[in-house]
């Protein structure tokens, strides 16, 4: 008998209470989140539907069906549309401009793409006369006509932005002066100019980054623009995160009304609160943290073992609707730079009240939680308190006072419960088999004046995984908590890789000798035991890497279906209120679930905020990442025609993609710095061959490269592959 493809069991979502059908937000889930075709029987089962309710889930599959939410495949089954017919785009279709071809002429994407493979690419006509240019972030409906695979050209049906899109680059006065003047796009996707005709330019100087939007064009050539704000000169110390803040559009500023109501806060009274004074809880950070929003306790507790996670009580102070919750909601996060964070709730708050500083009372949400010796949670219990910190250490100072035996200034015993705790927590992560990657993070060091100094991969230390753990843990609690109450919960959902970055990624693998279980047996833990296999070897960086990106991208959502990567059927973020709106929406569900306080509750745009939430998250996460490779490439531009060891972590149609091994920076060999052959690119194998050299570049693959161009203003690197030494008698060989 056939084997059914359906959601792997840690996506199943709970059961409903009796008599509810399960939302159309969450079957489109469960369907796009199979291996294959699902049908009645499958979502019932797994949505804990009985008989009754079949008549009702399948009027609901016919109307989804009907209007292309779910496309049908086969006899009574469904599957997600995108993997029907993948790579077709609609006659009409919403895309978002990327960049600008050779001649300004606009670049698009199609805003929403799940088909396989990177997303098609729309090359704009121009805008008609006397309209201004198409910009970088701007969505149009367009008219798609294909022009060959992968490739569509698009005209402007209506453009659904109020406000122009943005250009963000660095001003070039005209030469002579009094003609026009020039930005240069700071986007690597972006490769025009745009032209500042005379009394434009703001009084912007040579050098300057500025903002800018679209102007109507009249005639041909260079797209003109206006400058709207001038953001500082390019070079000076912190300009790269200035650039970025700009360049992702991350708001900075916060009302007047939203400081004035965090300046007027003051301390939380004991009230009504459990009194948790007594109670040694520490603070663990890194050692640049200001803002402390989460402490720790452990105690033995009989075979097992009693800890306490207290968290900030960002509620208390910003009330929904109030203009912090709106600053807090409109940013979403926090945001994170080598040089500068920009937060999403005002200094007095986030390094102020609502931080855990020792010796000081702060309010809190507290779980405490009983695990046995194995780690496995036996019950825990929430509650409001007031605290306060018997200690601020950095994860290095607690690593190294546990391994020296040292109390750390603590009471005795303190860290050795904590690391017990953390040992029984670890074994309870093995045993359910979680995707853990080793994927180590580049730490960009910077001097006073803002300058790169060096480049270094941050270590992770078993603080920094006890910590985890004890976060994974309060997190698992408090999504069980609002299931069990039934009350609406923001949950952080994780699916397993699609079908088709399975067959890429199993396609990869076996280029190392390495296998995977059938789609529908995978486990995280599967995965995870590819990864220790590849542990040491030469080959691993690059396959932890690969994994990465087979992997769905974690979300926000209001249904729930469950986190892959952690093997967890329920978790929701709830230890980081001061830096991720997420937490906070999750503390007020409690509070309002368990009746805690009046300032709780759930708002009721909560699948709009779970989409906005996550919209923002990987804002900030795409503002860092460009941050850092501006840095790199900053540091690397006065090392042009420097040799560095390299691996492979890319093969194109177009060129190579390298690593460096040194410091972890990326960059591109072009096909054009590749020796003079017939190039043939084999997307399966992952590999690039020459027909006449029969040279061939491989994934993983070691190599020597020399650095040809670092352009700090947009991040990219360049580099040359370098041929390898001849060994004794090859003279008059290829290499």
């Amino acid at each position: 008998m056939a084997r059914r493809k359906t959601a792997p069991a840690a996506l199943l979502p709970s059961a409903l209470p009796p008599g509810a059908l399960p939302s159309r937000e969450a079957i489109r889930a469960f369907v796009a989140a199979s291996t294959g075709r699902v049908g009645k029987r499958e979502i019932a089962r797994a949505f804990g539907l009985g008989p009754a309710q079949r008549a009702a889930l399948r009027d609901i599959l016919k109307a989804m069906a009907a209007e292309g939410v779910v496309a049908p495949a086969g006899h009574r089954r469904v599957m997600a549309p995108e993997r029907v017919h993948p790579e077709r785009l609609a006659e009409r279709c919403v895309v978002r401009i990327s960049g600008t071809d050779p001649d300004g002429d606009a670049l698009a994407r199609p805003l929403d793409w799940a088909g396989r493979g990177p997303p098609p690419l729309v090359l704009m006509a121009p805008e008609p006369r006397g309209q201004p240019a198409l910009a970088p972030g701007e969505r149009v409906l367009a008219r798609l006509r294909p022009l060959g695979p992968g490739r569509y050209e698009g005209r402007t049906v209506k453009r659904l932005d109020t406000a122009p899109g943005r250009i963000i680059g660095v001003f070039r006065p005209a030469r002579p002066p009094g003609g026009a003047g020039r930005i240069e796009p700071v986007d690597r996707r972006s490769k025009a100019a745009w032209l500042v005709p005379p009394g434009a330019a703001l009084d912007a100087v040579d050098g300057e980054i500025v903002r800018a939007e679209p102007l109507a064009q009249e005639g041909y050539g260079l797209k003109p623009a206006r400058i709207v704000e001038r953001l500082g000169r390019l070079g000076e110390a912190r300009s790269v995160s200035l650039l970025c803040i700009a360049l992702h559009d991350i708001p900075q500023d916060f009302s007047a009304a939203a400081l004035a109501a965090a300046e007027a806060a003051q301390a939380t009274p004991l009230g009504a609160r459990e009194d948790l004074r007594a109670l040694p809880l520490i603070t663990i950070d890194g050692a640049d943290a200001r803002d402390f929003d989460d402490a720790v306790h452990a105690e033995p507790d009989g075979a097992g073992w009693r800890l306490h996670v207290a968290i900030a009580d960002v509620a208390h102070y910003v009330p929904p609707g109030s203009p912090l919750d709106t600053a807090a909601r409109q940013r979403g996060n926090s945001v994170y730079f080598p040089d500068r964070v920009v937060p999403m709730l005002p200094e007095a708050l986030s390094n102020g009240w609502c931080s855990l500083r020792p010796g000081e009372d702060r309010g809190c949400l507290f779980v405490e939680l009983r695990i046995d010796a194995e780690g496995r949670k036996i019950a825990h219990r929430f509650g409001r308190g007031l605290m306060r910190s018997a200690a601020r250490l950095t994860y290095e100072a607690v690593q190294q006072a546990h391994e020296a035996a040292s109390e750390a200034g603590l009471p005795p015993g303190t860290l050795a419960a904590l690391y017990g705790a953390f040992r029984a927590l670890l074994a309870a992560r093995t045993a359910r088999g979680t995707l853990d990657l080793d994927l180590p993070e580049r730490q960009v060091v910077l001097d006073a004046e803002g300058r790169v100094t060096g480049v270094a991969p941050r270590p992770r230390l078993d603080s920094h995984r006890l910590i985890e753990e004890f976060m994974v843990l309060a997190n698992v609690a408090a999504a069980e908590e609002l299931q069990r109450r039934h009350a609406p919960c923001v949950f952080r959902v994780h699916a397993a890789p699609s079908p088709e970055k399975l067959i890429a990624l199993r396609q990869f693998l076996a280029s190392f000798g390495l296998t995977l279980p059938p789609g529908d047996q995978l486990r995280p833990g599967d995965l995870d035991r590819v990864l220790k296999r590849v542990a040491g070897r030469p080959e691993a960086p690059l396959v932890n890497e690969t994994m990465l990106r087979a992997q769905s991208q974690a979300a926000y959502s209001s249904e729930n279906i469950g986190h892959f990567g952690l093997a967890l059927g329920a978790y929701a973020h709830f230890t980081s209120p001061i830096r991720r709106y997420a937490d906070l929406l999750v503390h007020r569900a409690l509070i309002g679930a368990l009746r805690l306080g009046t300032d709780g509750g759930m708002a009721d745009d909560l699948d709009d905020l779970a989409a906005h939430i996550t919209a923002t998250e990987r804002r900030a996460a795409a503002a860092e990442r460009d941050a850092i490779d501006r840095y790199l490439a900053a540091f690397m531009a006065d090392q042009t025609g420097a040799q560095f060891a390299a691996r492979i972590s890319g093969v194109t149609r177009f060129g190579i993609f390298v690593t460096l091994a040194q410091t972890g920076a990326s960059g591109l060999v072009p096909l054009s710095a590749l020796p003079d052959d017939f190039w043939v690119h084999d997307e399966r194998a992952q590999t690039l061959s020459g027909r006449r050299s029969r040279q061939v570049f491989t994934l993983a693959q070691p190599v020597e490269v020399r650095l040809v161009e670092a352009t700090p203003l947009t991040g990219g690197l360049l580099f040359a592959i370098l041929p390898p030494p001849a060994s004794p008698g090859s003279k008059g060989r290829r290499p």
